[in-house]
């Protein structure tokens, strides 16, 4: 097999673990407006990034915080991660609105969309922003602490807070527009190029600041 053959089927390897990843979160999301509170539904939510950080499955808010760690393609394998991711997104909402669970989860969907929609850029990139914080840290976390008490803790303690602060995560977002479908409207695709945005600067200034301030204690 020659490299380019090779790189090829790299990734398109991506792009698949970005569609399962995408499928997951929206499993996620699909239990979260399935119950009536949101506590148990933000506890819930958690096993969709269960599954992609032990599937080691290719999720952009997962992923970007490495943008600077990554290698020459990286910038590349994200923009197939977040196509997969959203491609997940979308077909998994598309095959529920098929199903006898589609009367509540799309009029869920609706209202939640509705509520991200009416929102201003600045207020939902600073929400997205903290969403972004949060997940390179559950699953840096699950990468980096040694026990699977900490490991899994992470991971579960960064969905939880996201949801129930009302931080913005934009594969989540993704699930939830298309459940409700409202990617007609042009606002909804504003909407979200400012969530990728804040989850993107949430997630490398976190990462590089980590980094940096590492750097800085390892020279003193």
């Amino acid at each position: 097999m020659d490299k380019k053959t090779g790189g090829a089927r790299a990734y398109m390897g991506i792009l698949l673990s970005g569609v399962l990843a995408g499928m997951m979160i929206s499993v996620g999301g699909t239990v979260y407006l399935s119950v009536d509170s949101k506590v148990v539904g933000a506890s819930l939510f958690s096993i969709g990034l269960f599954f992609v950080v032990s599937m080691r499955l290719w999720l952009y808010t997962g992923k970007i915080g490495y943008l600077f760690r990554g290698g020459h393609d990286y910038a590349a394998k994200l923009l197939l991660t977040l196509a997969g991711n959203f491609a997940g997104a979308f077909g998994t909402a598309l095959l529920l609105r098929q199903t006898r669970a589609a009367a509540n989860l799309v009029g869920r969907a609706a209202e939640l969309s509705a509520v991200k929609l009416q929102d201003e850029p600045v207020s939902v990139f600073i929400l997205a922003v903290f969403c972004g914080v949060l997940m390179y840290i559950g699953v840096n976390g699950f990468g980096v602490f040694e026990l699977a008490l900490g490991k899994y803790a992470a991971v579960f303690l960064a969905v939880a807070v996201f949801i129930l602060s009302g931080f913005e995560h934009c594969v989540a977002n993704m699930f939830y527009y298309s459940l409700a479908g409202v990617w007609d409207s042009g606002q909804a695709w504003l909407s979200m190029a400012v969530m990728v945005l804040g989850n993107s600067a949430g997630s490398v200034v976190v990462a590089e600041g980590y980094r940096a301030a590492q750097k800085l204690q390892d020279a003193a």
